[in-house]
C-alpha cells in the first residue's frame, strides 16, 4: 500500500494517513475503451507565453513578438511554431496543438487548480488534480502493484494547491526531489548527502531493533500499512526501484539528446518511469512567470523546453510507447500578447488567462493538426474554445475512464467532470483529434 508522500518524508513521519473512505472501491465505468495507458504532463510552472511557442503572430508586430518574429515551418504543412523550436517543429507529425484554451483567471493559484483540476476556483470542496485521479480510477483502485507510486513529480510539487483534494494524502504525488541533471540522480538527496547503500542498511536494521512497540502488537492494521509504507520507502532507495532513477543505464547520446539540463533529464526519467508502469508523472519546470526579463529567459528555456519534449517524442515514438503515453505540454495560463516595455517590467509579459495553448500528444490523440484560434494579435479567442474541463475530460476518456463517473466523498459521490447542469460552459471533447 504504497504512501504518497516522499521517501524521507515516509520514513521520518512514521506514518501514511489513509482516510477509511479511500480504500473502499470506486466505479470503474468507461464511456471507451482505454487507449492510453499512462501520462506525461510537462507543466510549464508561471505559464507559457503562446505568441513564442505553439501560436506565433508575426504580422502582429513588434510590440507583440519582440524579437521572436520569425516563426518557422514545421514537417506538417501549414503549421508553424517559434522560431525557438526548430526540435519540435520536425516532431509535429506527433502532436497537436490546442491555440483556444481559455478560462479568463490571471492569478496563479485559482489558474492552476482550474487547469489540473477542471473546476473553478472558489467551490465548497477542493477538487483533486487529474493526476489523483488517475492514481486512484488506474491506479490503487484498479489494482496497482507497482514498486513505484503511480503518481510521480519531478521534482517537486508546485506548492499552488492541494493535489489530492478531497482524495486524501495517498493520492498525493510522491515527489522525488534531487536533480536528474546529475550523476547519479541522487533522489531526495541521498546519494548527494553522501549516505551509502550499507549505511542506509544499518539505519534500517537499527530502526526496526528499537521498534518493540510494533513487534508486540503484529496484527494491528495500522502498523501493519506504515510498514507496508516502509518498505516501499526503502525499497525505492535500495531496491529495484531505485534502478529506475539511475540515468547512467542510458547511452551517452541520448542524454545529450534530451539534454545535459534539469528539464532534459527530467523527460527521460519520465519516459523511464511510465516504461515501467507508472500511470501519471508532471515534469514541474519552473521559470516561466517572465514578468521582467522575458526574452532573456526565453533564450535559455525554450531550447530546454525544445531538445526535452522533441527527443520525449521521438524517444517514446521509436520505443512503441507513445500510442499508450499521453503528453500533455503547457501551463495554468498564457502571457500578456502585448508586451510591457514600461518599467518596471521593462520587456516582461504579464499573466493572460483569456487565450492561451497547449499540446498534446500520444495516448491515442493524433498529431499534426491544430484545435480552434486565437485573433491576429493572440489577445481574443477567435474560434472554438477549449476549457480546462474539455481538455480534462478528453484526457479522461483516452484513459478509459468516465469523465462523468465519480469519486469517493463522505458528502455523496462528486462527478470527476463538471456538467453543464453545475454551471459549466463548454466547448465539447477534442473530438478533431481523438
Amino acid at each position: 500500500m504504497p504512501c504518497s508522500m516522499s521517501r524521507r518524508r515516509f520514513i521520518q513521519a512514521g506514518a501514511c494517513a489513509i482516510p477509511f473512505s479511500m480504500v473502499l472501491p470506486t466505479r470503474a465505468a468507461s464511456a471507451r475503451p482505454a487507449r492510453a495507458k499512462s501520462v506525461i504532463q510537462i507543466w510549464l510552472w508561471g505559464g507559457p507565453c503562446h505568441l513564442d511557442t505553439f501560436d506565433p503572430k508575426p504580422e502582429a508586430g513588434y510590440d507583440y513578438c519582440g524579437p521572436l518574429s520569425q516563426p518557422i515551418e514545421t514537417n506538417v504543412k501549414g503549421i508553424r511554431v517559434g522560431q525557438m523550436l526548430p526540435k519540435m517543429a520536425k516532431q509535429a507529425d506527433k502532436f497537436s496543438i490546442i491555440r483556444s484554451m481559455t478560462h479568463g483567471i490571471n492569478g496563479h493559484e485559482t489558474a492552476s487548480y482550474t487547469v489540473q483540476s477542471g473546476r473553478k476556483p472558489g467551490g465548497r470542496i477542493v477538487h483533486p488534480s487529474i493526476g489523483s485521479v488517475v492514481a486512484l480510477k488506474k491506479g490503487y483502485g484498479a489494482g496497482y502493484t507497482g514498486m513505484i507510486p503511480p503518481y510521480i513529480v519531478l521534482t517537486e510539487p508546485q506548492g499552488r494547491f492541494s493535489e489530492a483534494g478531497f482524495l486524501g494524502p495517498r493520492y498525493k504525488p510522491f515527489a522525488t526531489g534531487g536533480d536528474p541533471a546529475k550523476t547519479p540522480f541522487a533522489v531526495e538527496g541521498i546519494v548527494a548527502q553522501g549516505i551509502s547503500d550499507r549505511r542506509q542498511r544499518e539505519r534500517r536494521d537499527l530502526l526496526r531493533g528499537l521498534d518493540t512497540f510494533g513487534r508486540q502488537l503484529p496484527g494491528n492494521g495500522h502498523l501493519k500499512e506504515l510498514r507496508e509504507c516502509e518498505e516501499q520507502a526503502y525499497d525505492l532507495i535500495l531496491g529495484e526501484g531505485a534502478k529506475v532513477f539511475d540515468l547512467s543505464q542510458e547511452s551517452d547520446d541520448l542524454r545529450e539528446r534530451y539534454g545535459r539540463n534539469t528539464f532534459g533529464q527530467s523527460c527521460l526519467t519520465a519516459r523511464r518511469l511510465v516504461e515501467n508502469g507508472v500511470r501519471y508523472v508532471t515534469i514541474n519546470s519552473k521559470g516561466w512567470d517572465t514578468h521582467k526579463n522575458h526574452f532573456g529567459d526565453m533564450r535559455r528555456l525554450l531550447p530546454q523546453m525544445d531538445g526535452g519534449v522533441a527527443s520525449l517524442l521521438q524517444d517514446l515514438s521509436s520505443r512503441g510507447l507513445l500510442d499508450s503515453t499521453i503528453v500533455w505540454v503547457g501551463g495554468e495560463f498564457g502571457r500578456t500578447p502585448r508586451i510591457q516595455w514600461e518599467a518596471p517590467f521593462n520587456g516582461g509579459r504579464g499573466h493572460y488567462g483569456k487565450v492561451f495553448s497547449m499540446v498534446l500528444a500520444g495516448g491515442g490523440f493524433r498529431g499534426g493538426h491544430v484545435v480552434g484560434a486565437s485573433d491576429a494579435r493572440g489577445e481574443e479567442l477567435k474560434d472554438r474554445p477549449v476549457y480546462p474541463w474539455d481538455l480534462l475530460a478528453s484526457i479522461h476518456e483516452q484513459l478509459g475512464i468516465d469523465p462523468s463517473g465519480t469519486l469517493p466523498h463522505s458528502g455523496g459521490g462528486v462527478r470527476i467532470v463538471p456538467s453543464a447542469d453545475e454551471g459549466y460552459s463548454s466547448g465539447g471533447r477534442l473530438t478533431e483529434i481523438m
